[in-house]
């Protein structure tokens, strides 16, 4: 990351201007930045912001040197707008720009060439989470082989990841477990930026690694809580979800409500079943929930699983970032959970997988399942241990060595 400047540029004779934030994406820079070609095909979605709050799409348009010939978006849509997994959307001509806007979450995940016909770069600029189950690094991944094999230049302007940059969860999937939903072996909580995987995903394919534009922060654990942010996908809302998510985004492989239906999904989650004062009361202290608490809580999601009835159940907060691992925290979770009559595995499919269980996907083997059915809590704790070390490291596809200002 590039280091950033400590003086604010907000302008202080605008009562109502704002300091300009010290974390900032690559898309500031664009203007600044030659590109290897001016006819843009432009992997993004309407969450990729400068400092604006402009789209790298409006940005690219607007910029009077490239032109704009393509979006290509990924699964939600380009606005968003589609909720759930499995939800595919159709491409469309964007009602602004006048370009054809089209869709890697529909007939198929991977881009064609006949999407790029007229453009001599392509352009990624995607918020991602910091989460393996996260799709939107996938989508990148098929266009970067197709730029591959068409002899395109790709450039990726990269972004600040709201799990920061200092923690890596979970193990890499086992052979036979990779899906849209884990495409490369990786940790569940990756510790990288889009850039860097990009560079990852590109060496694990034995492509030429794409040019990789720098974002810029200033917190040594790469939190970028001064960025401008807007939700990447619906339920989203928050980096503080984005915390969470690397865990709690494991309630999808259950009955279990996952808090989709409320304002603060994975943050809050449940089952018309759970007794929510047993089920903090036993967690309590736990080592499952180090820098976190449990909130009993009961809701009624609008939409989603249990949809219009009460659950019971608790809303997760963080306490201590630095200590708390999602995880490990969802592994407690789900066996007290189980240990309550009435909690199970979703049946597939699951992200278009029909003969694994959700659950195995997702955490890429049967060994979490089988350790909550056991009800082997120790297991549970060992299997959440998060890894030494950095993964983009051991593959030598570091993008850059990390530069901070305190």
């Amino acid at each position: 990351m590039k280091p950033v400047s400590t003086q604010s540029t907000g302008g202080s004779g605008n009562p109502c201007a704002f300091p300009a934030p010290r974390s900032r994406p690559a898309l500031d820079r664009l203007g600044e930045t030659d590109l290897p070609g001016r006819r843009i095909a432009l992997l993004s979605h309407y969450a990729a912001v400068d400092s604006s709050f402009r789209s790298a799409a409006e940005v690219v348009a607007s910029s009077g040197r490239l032109e704009l010939r393509c979006i290509l978006g990924p699964q939600h849509g380009f606005w968003g707008e589609t909720q759930d997994n499995m939800i595919e959307w159709s491409g469309y001509l964007h009602p602004v720009l006048g370009v054809p806007v089209h869709s890697l979450y529909g007939e198929s995940r991977e881009p064609t060439s006949d999407m790029l016909d007229g453009a001599d770069c392509l352009l990624v600029d995607l918020q991602d989470v910091g989460s393996r189950y996260y799709t939107y690094a996938y989508a990148m991944a098929y266009a970067l082989r197709l730029a591959a094999r068409l002899g395109m230049p790709a450039v990726v302007l990269d972004r600040p990841n709201p799990a920061g940059l200092s923690i890596v969860e979970g193990s890499p999937q086992q052979e036979g477990f990779l899906s849209y939903v884990g495409l490369y072996p990786i940790p569940a909580r990756h510790a990288m930026t889009i850039g860097e995987l990009a560079r990852l995903f590109c060496a694990m394919d034995g492509n030429p690694p794409p040019s990789v534009e720098e974002a810029e922060i200033d917190d040594p654990a790469g939190y970028p809580d001064d960025m401008p942010w807007v939700a990447p996908s619906p339920n989203m809302p928050t980096p503080g979800t984005a915390l969470v998510y690397p865990g709690m985004c494991l309630l999808e492989g259950t009955n279990l409500s996952e808090g989709r239906g409320t304002c603060r999904p994975f943050e809050v989650f449940g089952a018309p079943w759970i007794n929510p004062e047993r089920l903090c009361g036993a967690l309590a202290g736990s080592p499952f929930l180090e820098g976190a608490a449990l909130r009993p809580h009961r809701f009624v999601p609008t939409f989603g699983k249990h949809a219009g009835l009460l659950c019971g159940g608790a809303q997760i907060h963080v306490t201590d970032r630095s200590s708390f691992r999602a995880l490990r925290a969802a592994s407690g979770i789900l066996s007290e959970c189980f240990r309550q009559g009435g909690t199970a595995w979703r049946q597939p499919p699951y992200e278009y997988v029909y003969d694994r269980m959700p659950i195995d996907i997702l955490t890429g083997s049967p060994a979490l399942r089988e350790a909550v059915e056991a009800h082997d809590d120790a297991l549970l704790l060992g299997l959440a241990s998060p890894p030494s070390g950095h993964p983009g490291a051991e593959a030598g596809a570091l993008v850059y060595e990390r530069s901070f200002v305190s």
